[in-house]
Parts: C-alpha cells; structure tokens; sequence
C-alpha cells in the first residue's frame, strides 16, 4: 500500500476509537490520538486533565492560559513552573506543538489521525484520506448509556457537551465547521454498523482511491 495518512473526526458516541482501532490492525499502520497529549505533558508538565480542560474551552482562554494556571494550586508552591513554563505557554502554542508532533509522525510513516482537526491539519497533503463519522441521537445515546452505565438523560448532556466541546476547538483553529461535509473525503452512517465493517468500507475507499490515482 502506498503511504497514506487517514484522519477521523466523529461525533461522540459513533465509536470512533475502536473504528480506528480496527483500520489500523486491517492496514498495519499505528493510530495516533491522546498519545500527542502525553507528549505535550512531558515538555510542559501539565496532566492530561489539564490539558482536557484547557482544549474544552474557547477562545476566551486563548490570552488567559497564565491566570488559569497560577490560579491552581497545582502550582500554588512551584516558582520555576511560574516563572518559566506559565508565562511562555499558550493555548495556540500547545496547539501547534501538536500539530508539528502530528506532522513529523506522518512524515515518517502512515498512519491513522483521530480527532485533533486532523483533516485541517493535513487539507492539503496529497497522502490524506479524510473521514467523519455520524449516527443519529437514539443510536449515540443509547451506545453511551450502555458503555458508561448512565441513564438516557445523562447520555444526551454528555453527548451535547462533548459535541460542542469538539466544535468550538474545530472552529478556533481550523475556522470551519467539523460538520462541513466538504472537509472530508468520506462520510460515514454508522448506525447499525460494526466497527469492523466500517472500516473494512473505510480501507477499500481507501484503496479504491489508491488505483485511481495510480492508473
């Protein structure tokens, strides 16, 4: 298979992860997500949760990453975090820090992208094959429910608030709309699909492209 960089943006609640999971065990290539958070934690010390919360919000936080911080009490008793790593940290540094980490990864070797505006990150790179995943709400909030152990009204809030989280941090850096169906190159109903047989569509859009593009 030649080189290709698949990247996948869903909505919470499609199954997303272990459809990744899935195309990479079916193309033999490695799937890059959170692991860009460890990353960012090791060169700035902060916790994934940190980081979680800090990408949720919008971009009122963009000029104030160093209140929020000294504001912990993470920090409270730590002038070398203070004085070095606060005040040289912004929210679109980190942003970029993961999209360099992102792009030096599949410079090197194929691989799957999920989530982090992956197919702004990669919009003009001839190797990416975009994808966004969708299911309608009964679907979503049902398999939340079960995999969480949470009751229907729970799932919807969780639902919601994680779809907006996605937004808002798709719109700040990318400027568009994930639901924009022109940003991708493939998008996927998957309701009443296995994860397996979605990506087994996935791989052979894949290599259907491929052909085309060599013939």
């Amino acid at each position: 298979m030649n080189k290709v960089i698949v990247t996948i943006g869903r909505e919470f609640g499609t199954g997303g992860r272990k459809i990744a999971q899935e195309l990479s065990q079916l193309l033999g290539i490695k799937v890059y997500d959170r692991k860009l958070l460890e990353e960012l934690q090791k060169q700035y010390h902060l916790t994934l949760e940190d980081m979680d919360r800090i990408k949720a919000q919008k971009r009122s936080w963009w000029n104030d990453f160093t209140h929020f911080y000294q504001q912990a009490s993470v920090w409270a008793n730590s002038p070398y975090y203070e004085t070095e790593y606060i005040p040289s940290v912004t929210s679109e540094l980190l942003y970029n820090e993961e999209k360099r980490i992102l792009k030096e990864l599949a410079d090197k070797e194929s691989c799957i992208i999920l989530g982090r505006t992956g197919f702004h990150i990669f919009k003009d790179d001839p190797h990416a094959f975009k994808v966004f995943l969708i299911a309608d709400m009964p679907y979503r909030r049902d398999k939340v429910g079960r995999r969480l152990n949470i009751t229907d009204g729970n799932a919807d809030i969780l639902i919601k608030k994680i779809d907006e989280e996605r937004e808002n941090f798709t719109k700040t850096f990318s400027g568009k709309s994930r639901y924009d169906a022109r940003n991708y190159d493939l998008v996927v109903n998957v309701k009443d699909l296995e994860p397996k047989q979605v990506a087994r569509f996935i791989a052979e859009c894949i290599e259907h492209r491929q052909k085309m593009l060599d013939d």
